[in-house]
């Protein structure tokens, strides 16, 4: 394969082993600074432009994209989608990813453990969104830092609100989120790549510091991570799309609590922790995917008119429960089941003697109009109770309404 490293940093200790072990499995590799990447757009398709000539063709693409350059580099790893080219993390992931709030949006609705978060603009809601996530202490975050950048304890109501009205004057956009006592300045980050974790440690604050990242001094000891936490790992750098993450969780007191997903986790840390050959594992991921062309599967199966791809949640009260896949009757009616999602594990191409039960999500490729018949009516959803949240109160029906 020739495989294309966009970095500005070739001689990092992560391009270095990139390199090292793609040469090792007898690949051709080109370390190239996205910076210096022109995207040109006609009619006779997208190409890429470097320095003064158009790049040469690429099998493959590992994206090492920093924070500062996140805009262009992502255009960059756009263009060669649009040129068929394999990319290791997807333009689309690594932009959601690097935006600490609308992953964290994301992730809430697969009910993930994660920090209690709030987001306001309003002055007069800072106060509010400190109560409700727990009140101080309370960890502040620049939305744009890394590295710990950006990253403030704060150990009163008082000083929090100071911090966070003096970041908003400065135009920063910050969060604010439960500060995890019970972690003690530790965290943990799961290296994921494909669907599993291949490796892990622990990192740890030095000193009064409680941030706990390498760069800031933490250290760093290798570990086997619970299945709970493999798992969160796992499905938080799949739901973002991410091929290869740096999944960083707090050992809270009800199990992982997610706190960033990285889209271009640093190798040194780890491999250094563990001992195990990561960018090695990277390489063989890559092989394994570019021999199959990737492509979206509902927009590839609604081709056919009159069918789609759609979701049937398994309600306690579902005839579903109880049958295997065969007893449903689902083929008789022109639709496939494509997989189960059962809690956090996905049960892909399920035999016709897998059981239903309640609480699954069947993924099913059939006729719209039998699908139709099987998805649940439409109803209001009530949100759900939460402690420093107050309920607007109905108003009372007055007596010329009646």
């Amino acid at each position: 394969m020739k495989i294309a490293l966009l970095t500005r940093e070739p001689n990092n200790y992560s391009s270095r082993r990139l390199k090292e072990a793609a040469t090792a499995r007898g690949h051709k590799i080109i370390g190239l600074n996205v910076m210096k990447m022109g995207i040109h757009l006609d009619r006779l398709g997208p190409t890429i432009v470097y320095g003064d000539k158009e790049l040469s063709s690429y099998d493959a693409v590992i994206p090492r994209i920093g924070a500062s350059v996140t805009f262009y580099g992502t255009a960059v790893v756009r263009q060669f989608e649009q040129m068929g080219v394999f990319t290791l993390n997807g333009s689309h992931p690594i932009t959601v990813s690097r935006d600490k709030l609308r992953s964290l949006q994301i992730l809430s609705r697969y009910k993930l453990g994660m920090p209690a978060t709030a987001f306001v603009r309003d002055r007069k809601q800072i106060l509010p969104a400190i109560e409700q996530v727990g009140g101080a202490p309370v960890v502040i975050k620049l939305l744009e830092g890394t590295q710990g950048i950006g990253v403030i304890l704060a150990d009163s109501t008082k000083i929090a609100e100071a911090i966070i009205e003096t970041l908003q004057s400065t135009k920063q956009q910050v969060i604010i989120q439960k500060f995890v006592a019970e972690s003690k300045g530790k965290d943990v980050r799961a290296f994921v790549i494909g669907d599993r974790v291949v490796a892990a440690m622990r990192r740890s604050a030095v000193g009064t510091e409680f941030r706990s990242n390498v760069h800031r001094g933490g250290t760093t000891q290798a570990i086997t991570l619970p299945p709970e936490y493999e798992a969160t790992a796992v499905r938080a750098a799949h739901i973002l799309g991410l091929r290869v993450a740096g999944v960083d969780m707090l050992e809270g007191a009800d199990g992982p609590q997610i706190m960033e997903v990285n889209s271009s986790p640093g190798l040194e840390g780890i491999e250094t922790a563990t001992g195990i050959d990561i960018a090695g594992e990277i390489i063989k991921h890559l092989e394994d995917h570019v021999r199959f062309a990737e492509f979206d599967i509902r927009q590839r199966l609604t081709l056919a008119r009159g069918y789609q791809v759609a979701e049937l949640p398994v309600g306690p009260d579902s005839e579903l429960v109880g049958k295997t896949v065969k007893e449903s009757n689902l083929r008789e009616k022109d639709i496939v089941v494509l997989s189960i999602q059962r809690g956090s594990t996905v049960i892909p191409n399920p035999r016709n003697d897998r059981p239903i039960l309640a609480g699954d999500v069947l993924v099913c490729y059939g006729l719209k109009a039998a699908l139709q018949n099987m998805v649940p009516h439409l109803q209001a959803q009530k949100r759900p109770d939460r402690p420093g949240v107050k309920k607007k109160k109905k108003k009372s029906e007055s007596p010329e309404a009646k």
